[in-house]
């Protein structure tokens, strides 16, 4: 009996062994396994973001057929200056070769300008695609969701930004009835606001009107006024003032218009 107890001791210690090894190679295979998925789903993601470049070149292509000729261009002048900068330095071959990372970078460039530009356009005319345009100024720029000012019946809408250029109010919609519109905003503001620069810009096609993908390259290149300090101040002024209650009419949403901006970056 003693001997059976013994040997049966003797097997216990074999038997957990065994268990032991068979985890060990179950988790060396897992292991295998998900090292494997993650090589497959970074294969993916590669995959995805050349397959988003070709989306977002189809989709402007088809919006301004002479995009591929602009990026070609792009290429193309990229290569002469580094083959001109080779000639002048006796290196032809190796400044070409640096820079057809360079000939590519620029024909990304004039894509996503020019992608920008498309995704504007299938939002041109429509109500609320001001604010659309402003959403894209990005860091600096406090903007407003909703529009300060709407003409319920005519569909005018005023969207405004705070910035270090000041407060900048943008209109939407007809001409005369939009002006009208904003003048009467920025009177208001500067009652409030009276040693602030106050600017007024109207979207369209007219003479005195800048078109949806001028809005952030134009008020970008208005001439600072502001502090970041002063900003913060204009805006805690800005929203102690009395709220517009008219409603916003059907159809704008602002943050439902907002162009793709993955496809703006190509990512």
């Amino acid at each position: 009996m003693a001997e059976k107890n013994s040997s049966g001791a003797a097997e216990a210690p074999k038997k957990d062994l065994k268990t032991v090894k068979a985890e060990q190679k179950a988790r060396r295979k897992n292991e295998k396994i998900e090292a494997k998925e993650r090589k497959k789903a970074k294969k993916a993601g590669k995959r995805g973001f050349f397959k988003q470049i070709a989306d977002v070149f189809k989709m402007t292509r088809k919006a301004d057929p002479s995009v591929l000729w602009w990026m070609i261009g792009a290429f193309v002048a990229a290569l002469v200056i580094g083959l001109v900068i080779g000639l002048l330095t006796g290196s032809p071959v190796l400044w070409t070769l640096m820079f057809i990372p360079l000939g590519l970078l620029a024909a990304i460039i004039i894509m996503n300008k020019k992608a920008e530009k498309a995704a504007f356009s299938q939002i041109d005319g429509r109500p609320g695609a001001a604010g659309a345009a402003l959403s894209q100024l990005g860091r600096g720029w406090v903007v407003d969701d909703d529009p300060i000012a709407v003409n319920p019946r005519t569909q005018e809408t005023v969207f405004r930004a705070t910035g270090k250029a000041g407060v900048v109010l943008v209109a939407d919609g007809e001409y005369n009835r939009a002006k009208k519109l904003a003048e009467k905003q920025r009177k208001h503001l500067q009652r409030f606001l009276p040693n602030v620069e106050i600017r007024v810009l109207q979207v369209g096609k007219g003479p005195s009107e800048i078109e949806l993908h001028e809005v952030k390259s134009t008020i970008k290149r208005m001439k600072k006024t502001l502090n970041r300090h002063e900003v913060r101040a204009v805006e805690q002024r800005i929203s102690s003032m009395p709220v517009n209650n008219l409603g916003i009419p059907k159809g704008v949403d602002p943050n439902k218009m907002r162009p793709d901006r993955k496809a703006m970056r190509g990512r």
